[in-house]
């Protein structure tokens, strides 16, 4: 007995000297309370709540660590040196290094019982609109991307449009996709849907349900089930009774499995459980497609979940290279580059003026938006680090961009790789798209390109303005004797304004060589450009070098955003409080690849949550859910 109790006591012990117990409650009682009482609590309690954050709510480890999310933005504005803010109360180096390592041994080591490991939810969703286009033509051999003429797809947790919890199904929609379904099975040849042909020697039942199950099998993206495949078979000797021939009575059931949920929607089946459940390789599978090629499974990979390639060691990678090398896997970066860096709604997003501005044209325009999905894409093929989207020397493009570049020896429409002779233009910060859509359309503006950098980079995104605030003068001339930099500079002086546009505005002044369609210049106005600026934290940047040097000096911070932008995006959700632990673990491989970008897709690809779902108990999900409309539809019974 007394053995047992000393063993208890060093479990327990053990328990509480561990990140998460009595330990974890000193730092926090010790260390961070005291702390945030002294400096924040007074924008940041029960009444005032700056920017929608109260940090007097949290009154342990527990309530920190559970909220991960938000903690990990408190902590890199306090780690950057923007909060508090300047002119308030600023806690001495001592305090502040105190702070910073409480918080970070905090956020680094939860305690699993309070941050349990959770896959999250993996709810029925819907093909997006690129999703489907690109499944119709894998599946049929149909490139016509007729989705093109469906309803807009939401943009939902992460900014994807692929988050499941957006995608939903207005009448409209489930009326095109009967439409569709008529189109694009007249317009596929012949052998893509009938793969055998009907002789007098073999019943025709048997050869139809033979060439129906092959198809469903790859529309539904798994083994067609016999009951499924009963009624299919019903539909298509219904169609031959009523008088149909051989190929047009297959189309009927064709039909029906193209407006039927299990190919309009991605479904998993949540199994009885409270433990994570792995997904079925069948699942995974589909996971990896909608991933990398934002589209349905080819026949190599339908095999290999088929023989259960995928749970064999090694052999997910192998997938995962395989598809990379594949073509296709331009569309993971034109989907997950354009939507992330939101420069592929540039026609939507930005409108220069075309008096100012004549030579942004639609072709100029289109180039501009693929140079961002090109330079990803041979990123990702080759292999490339990840900090070459903050500075290369080197980017992709064709004449008329490269015109716009003033860069020489390049001709035609096609892209190219090109090399640059200074580091003022390579990565994502010097990209036209990027610049047009931060612009306004007779000048730019410090404020959206600092704002986009906080964002888009960093993952640190600025609070709201406040409301009524002053707009500024639509172009960039001078007006009574000032510059549109002066009259910044005047804004920022207002106590409401001055924290984060300190943050927002010298990222933005360093970009200000750039004209708001990229085009290089030296001067606003007749007089030189000043581009410096000091950040929070002291730092002075002066042109876009000086800014892509202090970007990179935080390649932590931007490693961490573009995995969880990545993450965001492989599971259609967006990224919660349980999520933190994973984003770290994948943070940490690549930090150790010399940040890799393929160390980054497999990372995402062999996560918890990419792999795993919750189980039934604790999801509360229908085992297998679908879309009523859809459902309804006479085609889909």
């Amino acid at each position: 007995m007394r053995r047992r109790f000393i063993t208890i006591g060093f479990a327990v012990a053990a328990h509480w000297a561990a990140p998460g117990g009595i330990a974890a409650t000193r730092g926090f009682d010790d260390t961070v309370k005291p702390t945030l009482a002294r400096y924040c609590y007074d924008c940041h309690d029960d009444d005032t709540q700056k920017g929608g954050v109260n940090l007097r709510a949290f009154d342990s480890a527990r309530s920190l660590q559970r909220d991960g999310k938000l903690w990990e933005n408190v902590f890199r504005q306090i780690e950057e040196r923007t909060m508090p803010p300047k002119g308030k109360p600023q806690p001495d180096a001592a305090e502040y290094h105190r702070l910073v390592d409480t918080l970070k041994d905090l956020l680094d080591n939860p305690d699993p019982e309070w941050q349990p490991h959770d896959p999250g939810v993996a709810p029925p969703r819907r093909l997006s609109r690129a999703e489907y286009n690109n499944t119709i033509r894998d599946l049929l051999g149909v490139d016509t991307k007729p989705a093109d003429r469906f309803p807009p797809d939401g943009g939902g947790g992460g900014g994807f449009d692929n988050n499941a919890d957006t995608l939903f199904v207005p009448p409209v929609l489930m009326e095109r996709y009967l439409s569709t379904a008529e189109t694009v099975l007249s317009l596929a040849a012949r052998e893509t849907l009938v793969k055998e042909e009907s002789v007098w020697y073999t019943p025709e039942k048997w050869t139809a349900r033979r060439n129906l199950a092959a198809f469903a099998t790859r529309a539904f993206r798994r083994p067609v089930e016999s009951e499924e495949l009963d009624r299919l078979v019903g539909l298509f000797a219904k169609a031959r009774r009523e008088g149909a021939d051989f190929g047009k009575a297959h189309k009927v059931a064709a039909k029906a499995i193209l407006v039927s949920p299990r190919f309009l929607f991605r479904i998993e089946a949540a199994r009885p459980g409270m433990t994570p459940q792995k997904i079925d390789d069948y699942e995974l599978g589909s996971r990896l497609s909608y991933f990398l090629w934002a589209s349905m499974p080819d026949a190599a990979l339908l095999a290999a979940a088929k023989d259960g390639g995928l749970s064999r060691e090694g052999g997910l990678e192998e997938q995962v290279r395989r598809m990379l090398a594949d073509p296709r896997s331009k569309e993971f970066a034109r989907q997950f580059a354009g939507q992330w860096l939101g420069t592929r709604s540039l026609a939507q997003t930005a409108s220069p003026s075309l008096d100012r501005f004549p030579d942004y044209t639609v072709e100029l325009r289109d180039a501009m938006v693929e140079e961002p999905v090109e330079f990803f894409h041979a990123l990702l093929a080759g292999n490339g680090s990840v900090l070459e989207l903050v500075d290369a020397r080197y980017t992709y493009a064709n004449e008329r961009l490269a015109k716009l570049y003033g860069l020489a020896g390049v001709k035609g429409d096609d892209f190219r790789k090109v090399a640059l002779a200074d580091r003022k233009r390579g990565g994502i910060l010097g990209m036209a798209a990027v610049l047009t859509k931060t612009s306004y359309p007779l000048r730019t503006s410090p404020v959206l390109r600092g704002r986009w950098i906080l964002d888009e980079v960093f993952g640190t995104p600025p609070p709201p303005p406040p409301p009524l605030v002053a707009t500024l003068p639509a172009d960039d001339k001078e007006r009574d004797g000032q510059t549109l930099r002066q009259r910044l500079e005047a804004h920022r002086k207002k106590e409401s304004c001055a924290a984060c546009h300190a943050r927002m505005d010298p990222m933005g002044f360093a970009l200000e060589n750039f004209d708001p369609i990229g085009r290089w210049r030296d001067k606003i106005d007749g007089k030189p450009i000043d581009a410096s600026g000091m950040l929070p934290n002291g730092e002075i940047v002066d042109g876009p070098i000086a800014l892509k040097d202090a970007v990179l000096r935080k390649k932590g911070l931007f490693a961490r955003h573009l995995t969880e932008k990545m993450l965001s995006y492989a599971l259609g959700r967006g990224l919660e409080n349980y999520d933190v632990p994973e984003v770290k673990t994948i943070v940490g491989r690549l930090e150790k690849t010399d940040y890799r970008v393929q160390t980054l897709v497999m990372g995402v690809v062999e996560s918890l949550p990419f792999r795993f779902r919750r189980p039934l108990e604790i999801a509360g999900e229908a085992k297998e859910a679908t879309a009523p409309a859809i459902a309804k539809s006479p085609e889909a019974k």
